[in-house]
């Protein structure tokens, strides 16, 4: 006897498969008709759980969102130094995207964007709390003299998720033919080490200019 999958199952099954194919052949290409042969039904019963497909993409961004919050809340459990916490965060947030490629994809979709403007909002206010959530760290990096005193947290947590965002690009068209989560943490630590006191450090030690 075939068992009737709840109405939370199947969401979270569209949802899925949202993903993959967005991975697979690009936001801007996918239909609800690809998503629904994926899922075993008829496009009419997409539409029975997401009515538009803007809701659709919405709750895809809602799962992303929650994959990132897990993460990142991961990433700062236990006592470590403020630049350890920034390296975990960095680190997590390239393993996520390692293992959900569709996320770049659906990051730089301009076409999916200008059509959509709750994805668009929910995408800006997620990479606005990682921003917050690194110059945090930051600015305790700062005052616990792991970096120079008079870096501005903001500016340098932009520096810092601008890596990331720069790195998933060359990943993406380069065919993924590197480790990202490997290449992300040698050059975050060519970054920290700019960030951190250098001639600047030392010329304030020795009371110089």
């Amino acid at each position: 006897m075939r068992v009737r999958k709840s109405a939370e199952t199947r969401k979270d099954e569209i949802i899925d498969a949202t993903l993959r194919l967005a991975d697979k052949l690009g936001p801007d290409r996918l239909t609800t008709e690809k998503i629904a042969e994926a899922v075993g039904l008829t496009q009419p019963g997409i539409f029975r759980h997401f009515p538009k497909k803007q809701d659709l993409w919405e709750a895809v961004a809602a799962r992303v969102g929650s994959m990132m919050e897990a993460h990142w809340k991961k990433a700062q459990s236990g006592d470590a130094p403020s630049t350890d916490r920034i390296r975990a965060l960095i680190g997590a947030q390239l393993r996520l995207i390692q293992s959900t490629p569709a996320i770049p994809a659906i990051l730089f979709s301009r076409e999916l964007h200008t059509k959509n403007k709750g994805l668009r909002s929910a995408f800006f206010g997620l990479m606005s709390r990682f921003h917050k959530l690194i110059a945090g760290q930051v600015a305790q990096a700062c005052a616990a003299g792991q970096l120079r005193d008079d870096l501005d947290p903001d500016d340098a947590a932009f520096l810092i998720i601008g890596l990331v965002q720069g790195l998933a690009v060359r990943w993406s068209i380069s065919g993924r033919n590197f480790n990202l989560t490997e290449e992300g943490s040698r050059l975050l630590e060519l970054q920290l080490k700019g960030l951190a006191y250098g001639s600047a450090g030392a010329n304030r030690e020795r009371g110089t200019s």
